[in-house]
């Protein structure tokens, strides 16, 4: 399989481009990108992958899939031109500011039957795995409270817009692992923060939802948090799950490292993030399980050169944008919103 980035930016550079290069039986086929600046990056960091000043010159030269990661604001141009071109496309996350706009490209996609997929890599985070691996185990017996969090502090994230807000970027990964384990949701309630009177950026947000199922998930991320909660805390009736931290694969794509570098210790966590199982006064450590971002693409490829499944179904995102939308209705209203 050829595969080629559309962007080159922190996402593109860092959370893509490592993994394409990385991949066993395809190629890293180029990147679209004008910048000077990117073009000398790329260069750099693989002398042997071409440059290219549009996607359709790109798709020209031979591609069988693309993956854009360009700010959310191009997005939807970007995925149209693929489609259009006839092109398997994957979008980085957030897929779209709002369900309408999303359900108008998976329209689009299936119309031409393209293959349209959604980046969503946190699905394969070694603590998500972990928690799956719990739940589906029955370890936790039957859940009933479902806490997930990302935060940080990163003062120069306030106010980007390249993201659409920190719920619209952060929170499609943590509602999209929300629906994942506990299905569809019939009620949101949510607060979000401003750092500015128009209400337009939020820096950070807690969402609450009830899943049809009966589990509730609350869901918190926020740029501006001195001290960190709980990556997960996970409530059954048999105990309770926790786990600190971030998963590493983040921190290793950003020093530089790659699963082609790293081998088998790409995604491996170390025993200061594995997690707790509590009952009363029973308490016990969890092994992390590994994280696992390259199976996203290796999916990808069994999908665009197989016909096998979509790894990550761009339906899945409206289902998100949905909640998405209907947390900042119930944010800026005050109101808990039906869907």
């Amino acid at each position: 399989m050829k595969i080629g980035l559309i962007g080159y930016g922190k996402g593109g550079r860092f959370f893509h481009a490592p993994l394409l290069a990385s991949m066993n039986g395809a190629t890293f086929a180029g990147v679209v990108t004008r910048s000077p600046e990117r073009r000398q990056e790329l260069s750099k960091d693989y002398p042997k992958v071409p440059a290219f000043d549009s996607l359709a010159d790109m798709v020209a030269a031979g591609v069988d899939a693309v993956v854009i990661s360009t700010p959310l604001a191009s997005r939807r141009a970007l995925i149209l031109e693929a489609i259009e071109l006839g092109v398997p496309v994957v979008s980085d996350k957030p897929f779209a500011p709002d369900a309408r706009q999303a359900q108008e490209l998976v329209d689009a996609a299936e119309a031409r039957g393209i293959l349209l997929g959604v980046y969503q890599n946190r699905r394969w985070d070694s603590d998500f795995l972990t928690v799956r691996k719990l739940i589906d185990q029955g370890v936790l017996g039957e859940i009933s409270r479902f806490e997930s969090r990302v935060e940080r502090y990163s003062p120069s994230s306030v106010g980007k817009e390249s993201g659409g807000g920190i719920l619209r970027d952060l929170g499609s990964h943590l509602v999209d692992q929300a629906l994942q384990l506990f299905g569809p949701v019939k009620r949101v309630y949510a607060e979000l923060e401003f750092a500015t009177p128009d209400k337009k950026i939020d820096h950070g947000f807690f969402v609450s939802l009830i899943h049809t199922s009966g589990v509730t998930s609350h869901l918190w991320g926020n740029c501006l948090q001195n001290a960190q909660g709980p990556r997960f805390r996970v409530n059954g009736s048999q105990g309770c799950y926790t786990v600190d931290g971030l998963d590493g694969q983040e921190a290793a794509a950003l020093a530089g490292l790659s699963p082609k570098s790293e081998g088998e210790r790409w995604g491996v966590e170390e025993h200061r993030r594995w997690g707790w199982f509590e009952q009363g006064e029973h308490r016990e450590r969890v092994p992390s399980e590994r994280g696992d971002w390259p199976e996203f693409y290796r999916q990808l490829q069994d999908a665009v050169m197989n016909q096998a499944r979509n790894p990550v179904d761009a339906r899945d995102a409206v289902a998100s944008a949905k909640v998405l939308d209907a947390a900042r209705v119930s944010a800026l209203e005050g109101r808990v919103v039906e869907l």
